[in-house]
């Protein structure tokens, strides 16, 4: 039996978290796949630990594995712990809002189910599913990232950036990762890409953005630093 390991990190995520984890638990995975769900709150100040409490205590039969980091550390460090924690075959990574839709599991674990590929991502920017239309200059930013990426990986992504990204959990866990904010997706995209022989695979997947009002994080000093990782993990290591 396969097991699928499902990191969500949050941060003040109250709004959403139930629904999310509701959509993941109702995922019906592959035949021979069988779920856990790790939920890591980064310190949280709104109620997101006493929804994530009560959805556990309501949901006992389901493998729901909750951590706290005591202080704020980041996205990455969440990933972090999830990764470390994890003990299925592989490891997906879903955001606590509802930009990412779960029930695309199966899409991106097709080309693993086929023996084809070792690390699977999640493109909003490719095949015909939904894709919210919001920013602008995001998307642009979105496509610059991914280019500078590719330039050193020499990989031909289309979406770096995504939040989707499926790992075989032996690979990922033997990476020494280091950012712990949103660095993580160019810095664990530079150094899989150094992997002798690693299959990587890219899938058309939907987009429910938000906008700030409805809770999106993510800014432009955050494009920077992805950038500054990318030049870190990626022109300097090589």
């Amino acid at each position: 039996m396969n097991k699928l390991s499902i990191v969500i990190p949050a941060y003040n995520e109250a709004k959403t978290i139930q629904e999310v984890l509701q959509k993941v638990l109702d995922v019906e995975l592959p035949e021979g796949f069988q779920k856990e769900i790790l939920l890591i709150n980064d310190s949280s100040t709104d109620q997101t630990e006493g929804v994530v409490q009560g959805f556990i205590d309501s949901h006992k039969e389901a493998e729901i594995k909750y951590f706290k980091h005591e202080v704020n550390q980041g996205k990455g460090a969440a990933i972090h712990t999830g990764i470390v924690e994890a003990t299925g075959n592989y490891i997906i990574i879903q955001d606590a809002d509802l930009e990412y839709d779960p029930s695309e599991y199966t899409i991106l674990l097709d080309p693993i189910i086929n023996g084809r590929a070792d690390v699977v991502f999640g493109s909003r920017f490719i095949g015909g599913k939904p894709h919210r239309i919001l920013f602008f200059w995001h998307t642009i930013g979105n496509k610059l990232l991914t280019f500078a990426s590719n330039l050193f990986s020499n990989l031909n992504l289309t979406d770096m950036e995504t939040c989707y990204k499926l790992f075989r959990a032996d690979i990922i866990k033997s990476i020494q990762l280091k950012e712990k904010r949103f660095g993580f997706e160019p810095e664990v995209t530079q150094k899989i890409a150094r992997i002798k022989g690693i299959r990587i695979y890219e899938v058309g997947i939907s987009y429910y953005g938000r906008t700030y009002e409805e809770g999106k994080k993510i800014n432009w000093k955050d494009g920077f630093r992805a950038l500054y990782c990318i030049l870190k993990y990626g022109l300097f290591k090589m």
